[in-house]
């Protein structure tokens, strides 16, 4: 979790999540899943594993179940299989 305050003392905090992703078994696959799901507003980092498909994504907010079916049919539109969530988000 990291903490980002303006000068004029207004905070935001951002939310780790992991999610599981069949099909990402190349840098290609990678890049394809990294890039469609990192254009999600909200994301505002994305970390992609190959072979294993774990995506930790770093969003604004803490993700919901409508981020979490955004992030299904992104992910599914690019072509690759969304497994779901593996670890809890933390605020």
């Amino acid at each position: 979790m990291s903490d980002c305050c303006t000068p004029g003392g207004s905070c935001h905090t951002t939310s780790t999540t992991s999610y599981r992703v069949e099909g990402v078994g190349s840098a290609h696959c990678q890049g394809v899943v990294a890039k469609a799901v990192g254009a999600l507003d909200d994301v505002k980092d994305v970390e992609v594993e190959i072979g294993t498909g774990l995506v930790t994504v770093t969003t604004a907010t803490k993700p919901d179940a409508a981020f979490d079916q955004l992030l299904a049919k992104t992910v599914n539109e690019a072509g690759y299989g969304f497994a779901g969530r593996v670890a809890a988000a933390n605020a």
